[in-house]
């Protein structure tokens, strides 16, 4: 248990996924923590003392120590507060979580936006791919609760604030149908699945708020 002189501070950003997800981490965990939310795309003094290497959130600051990046801080989430576990014990099944995690993060990201804002392949062909992408989540959380088993875990936390809570969002501002219930039948119970809990909702930005947000993201990106 974290003694009561601990301090655990947590710089975000409100339509992060990065971010959200460390907080859905740390209220599993039950952590008190400070939130300090950061005006991006400015840059404060602090995130740029904090994280000078990358400038990005989420930063978190446990005592004295500082990390950034956040499949990383969910890590150390887990190995410094060993209650509600978000990782798998099972080496094998950790490894897994760690390299779906980086799947959502390193290629569903990138094809699911900008390819779609700008298609140079063609609009249907953006969509197909992306698809294919999201296909093999489809698969791996079919049969299951959520991708940990019965409980919400660390690729939960990562591809929940990355696809029904963020770029499902932007596909719903371009009027795309990406993960529809009929062909991803497994993805749509997950999420449902999701929304069913407390500390899930906590952490998902109000709608309406970052659909407007999304949309000057979506024209901004158009003209750049």
């Amino acid at each position: 248990m974290m003694k009561t002189e601990e301090s655990v501070k947590l710089l975000g950003f409100w339509i992060s996924p990065f971010s959200r997800r460390v907080e859905m981490a740390l209220k599993l965990k039950g952590v008190p923590y400070e939130y300090l939310e950061e005006e991006l795309p400015k840059k404060s003094p602090l995130l740029l003392k904090l994280n000078p290497v990358h400038k990005k959130v989420p930063v978190l600051v446990h005592n004295d120590k500082i990390l950034s990046e956040s499949h990383l801080i969910l890590e150390y989430i887990d190995q410094t507060w060993s209650n509600n576990p978000i990782l798998p014990q099972d080496p094998y099944e950790k490894a897994m979580a760690r390299f779906w995690a980086k799947f959502v993060d390193e290629q569903i990201l990138p094809a699911g936006f900008m390819p779609l804002v700008k298609p140079h392949k063609g609009i249907e062909v953006a969509i197909g791919e992306i698809q294919e992408l999201i296909m093999f989540l489809e698969k791996e959380v079919t049969g299951k609760d959520f991708f940990g088993g019965k409980t919400i875990g660390f690729l939960d936390m990562v591809a929940g604030t990355m696809i029904p809570f963020c770029l499902a969002r932007a596909w719903e501002c371009m009027g795309i149908d990406m993960i529809s219930e009929e062909k991803f039948p497994g993805l749509n119970r997950w999420i449902k699945k999701l929304n069913d809990v407390e500390i899930v909702r906590e952490c998902i930005p109000q709608k309406e708020k970052h659909i407007e947000r999304m949309n000057k993201i979506i024209e901004t990106a158009k003209s750049s």
